[in-house]
Parts: C-alpha cells; structure tokens; sequence
C-alpha cells in the first residue's frame, strides 16, 4: 500500500511532510481542514505512503455491496448511530488499548460544511485509551500535507490542549477555506 500511496500522492502533486514514530500506529490522529471529499483521498494515500495502518469511523448506512467491502479495505470502521453510543466507544478505546498496529483517524470538524463547533469525541477517545492525538493536515495552498511531530498528551484541560491544536492549524488552508473553522468558543469558556 505504500507505494500505491506515494503514486497517488505524486499523481495528484503532493508533497508528504512527516516522520513517523512508532506511537503514530497506536494513536489518535485528527485530520483538518476537511472541506472536500478530496481531503479523503489525498489524507488516505498519505497515510498509506507513511505505512500506517489506520481506521476511520463512518455511517454503517453506507456498508452496502459494493461499496462496503471497499470501506472496509480502506479501514473503514462501521458506526450505527441509532445504538449504544457507549459501548460502541468503549469498543473503540478498548481497540486502542489491546491492538498495537491500530490508530484511529479522526476529523473533527465533523462535516465537510463550515462547522463552528468542533467534535470532542477524539479528545475523549485518546484521554480514555490514554493514546496521543497526532495532527495530520492538508495545506491546499501549497500542495503540502503530512503529520506534526508533536503529539498532544491529553492533560485534562481541553481548552489548554485545544489551543495547541489551534495554533498547529491556524495557517493550514483548506480546498474550500470559507468552510474551515478552528471552533473559536472553545477559547471563551
């Protein structure tokens, strides 16, 4: 999968930004600015450029034939809204914990619309794991994505994390940077 990652990336012009370490294949990665269907492709080819094996959630409402064989290739995890959401997050942190080549990529923004909230849920999935979250991004305005080499230890305090977060994606330019929002009321409570 690596070399079929750096093909796509080197077809769509590209450049990958990263070194990896060996907690980013046990970790919570958050990937933004996520405006386009594009920032699927470009974000899983880089991914898989760096060879790290990595899974997202998404609607079971999708996993019909034969799409979800594919999702499920691509490391599609299965999520039934209409269920216990606990346990379902319970699954996943105890998924973390106990598989070592397992990380979980995430985007927070949630949508591919302006969002003026961010999700927490990554934030409470790698505190409960007790996994760091890794930023991944896409820079549209340079052709430039990859991993930041700080990893965020969750402390407890989201806002203080949070703002890491924000200052890491602050000059990051999304496809569609009118849709892009870094959740500024986490700033204010």
């Amino acid at each position: 999968m690596q070399k079929l990652g750096k093909l796509i990336m080197k077809m769509g012009g590209w450049d990958m930004i990263a070194d990896v370490t060996p907690e980013m294949h046990n970790a919570v990665i958050i990937e933004a600015p996520h405006t386009s269907m594009w920032d699927f492709v470009w974000g899983r080819a880089g991914l898989w450029m760096l060879g790290i094996r990595c899974h997202f959630l998404i609607k079971k409402e999708l996993f019909f034939f034969p799409l979800g064989p594919i999702l499920k290739a691509l490391g599609a995890v299965p999520v039934d809204r209409g269920h216990d959401g606990k346990k379902f997050f319970d699954d996943i942190i105890t998924q973390l914990k106990t598989d070592k080549n397992f990380s979980l990529v995430l985007t927070p923004e949630g949508t591919r619309k302006l969002s003026k909230n961010w999700k927490k849920g990554f934030y409470f999935i790698a505190s409960e794991s007790q996994r760091p979250i890794y930023m991944a991004y896409l820079n549209y305005k340079d052709k430039k994505c990859g991993i930041g080499d700080r990893a965020i230890i969750p402390s407890g305090d989201f806002q203080k994390d949070f703002a890491i977060i924000e200052d890491f994606y602050k000059d990051k330019v999304a496809k569609h940077p009118e849709q892009f929002n870094l959740s500024e009321q986490y700033r204010t409570q």
